[in-house]
């Protein structure tokens, strides 16, 4: 894990936090996924409509949301660490306590609750990138850190069919509790907020980190030319800006809010076809358990190696710019939504729709999350980062149950139709805001 620079040894400690990273959201991700594929089970051992079906699927959603903004002003004064692993511990804890749930009041409960235990995860997560990576990698941190959220959904349904065929819906619950506790520890015990405080960076790694320099050669590490990009800066209206460094200046800026409310329909969208995809196959495609299984775990195959893509392309392609990523997605997006009107009836090729959408939905997710980097100083990038996660999971809270809605009154069209009508109003939405000038960095 060492590379030498200039005779010094230059630790790569960073990119072990980015592992972490990414297995402890894949696993709190994972609570996304198993309560939209346990969903028709729970329906026939608890009577729902739609709609109630949808709050079910809404209230952890709410509770996340709810934390956002109050986790960034947390993790401003008391840092990641501690509240990072009492999350994931009460993450974990409330996972199995959804799986005794004993009524739908009970389910509700349990729900709400995971989801205001699970909040400070994705601040502790997006300030420690933030204070872990140089500029030029944030955007690439923040992909994988996404890649994350969608490798969950990957993962689960195959398994979910696999515990629902050999035992019954609770289990899966119990199951995806287990690994948070392990990883908590890990996480106290290896990721202190600042990389100076840890045995494992080098003071070589400690100064790259440091480093401001927008980009880099990755072959030689040396910096390189920026590129320029005139007719698309005016395009995304790239322009110098004020650094962000009160909390006052943050909730009175409009490309914090923009962004934001961008992000909402974009979650919206991810996660009405993280909950309701599956009750789709199986009651509308007729597929079978397992069939539904792998045919659900399509859309987050893409949407993985879109995240990915995403942020590699900002950092590497772009320089730093994140609204290409954030335009296309939203406009490539309502695309898919029309595609999905007409699906096949063929699994394969239904499944391979879904992993287009997935991917298309997610070239521009790690933009979101990287995009207030550059907005704010580090002290106020945690609340900038709330705000806008905020907005986001709004967004995903509220579009579940409303599905639910249109499901009781129309049917599965206008859902599809309602989604690419969002995804319209996300482009129009990210097009207000200002494109940050790459040479502008968050500052101490």
């Amino acid at each position: 894990m060492t590379s030498v620079v200039d005779g010094a040894p230059k630790t790569k400690f960073r990119w072990v936090v980015a592992g972490l990273i990414f297995i402890i959201y894949a696993i709190a991700s994972a609570d996304r996924a198993n309560i939209g594929f346990a969903m028709p089970f729970i329906r026939k051992e608890f009577a729902m409509s739609n709609a109630e079906a949808g709050a079910v699927l809404s209230l952890f959603l709410w509770g996340y949301a709810l934390m956002q903004i109050p986790s960034g002003f947390a993790v401003s004064r008391f840092g990641v660490r501690r509240l990072f692993t009492a999350a994931m511990i009460l993450t974990s804890l409330f996972t199995g306590l959804v799986g005794v749930a004993g009524s739908v009041l009970t389910l509700k409960l349990c729900r709400f609750a995971l989801g205001l235990a699970e909040g400070p995860l994705p601040i502790g997560i997006t300030t420690t990138i933030n204070t872990w990576f140089p500029p030029r990698e944030k955007g690439t941190a923040s992909g994988l850190f996404l890649s994350a959220v969608k490798f969950g959904p990957v993962i689960v349904p195959p398994v979910c069919a696999v515990i629902v065929s050999l035992w019954g819906w609770r289990e899966i619950f119990f199951f995806c509790a287990l690994p948070g506790f392990v990883f908590a520890a890990l996480w106290y015990v290896l990721v202190p907020d600042r990389p100076s405080d840890s045995r494992h960076c080098s003071a070589g790694e400690i100064a790259h980190i440091a480093d401001t320099a927008v980009a880099d050669d990755p072959a030689t590490g040396e910096q390189r030319a920026t590129r320029a990009f005139p007719a698309l800066d005016r395009l995304i209206r790239t322009r110098r800006v004020t650094p962000l460094e009160t909390t006052r200046a943050v909730f009175k800026d409009w490309n914090v809010w923009g962004c934001a409310l961008g992000y909402s329909f974009q979650i919206g969208i991810s996660n009405v076809l993280l909950a309701w995809i599956p009750t789709y196959l199986l009651t509308v495609k007729q597929f079978s358990v397992m069939g539904t299984g792998f045919v659900a775990a399509a859309p987050w195959v893409g949407a993985v190696a879109g995240n990915i893509l995403g942020g590699f392309v900002s950092d590497r392609v772009f320089n730093g710019r994140r609204k290409p990523g954030m335009l296309f997605s939203a406009l490539a997006t309502s695309g898919t939504m029309v595609a999905l009107i007409n699906s096949p009836a063929d699994p394969t090729a239904y499944g391979l729709l879904l992993f287009a959408t997935g991917l298309l939905l997610s070239v521009g997710f790690s933009a979101y999350m990287a995009y207030p980097m550059a907005l704010a100083t580090k002290p106020a990038f945690p609340v900038t980062s709330g705000l806008v996660n905020t907005g986001g999971q709004i967004g995903g809270a509220s579009a579940p149950l409303l599905v639910g809605l249109l499901l009781d009154s129309y049917g599965w069209d206008s859902v599809f139709l309602f989604m690419g009508l969002g995804s319209l109003v996300s482009f129009a939405l990210v097009a207000t805001i200002v494109e940050p000038s790459p040479d502008r960095q968050a500052t101490a």
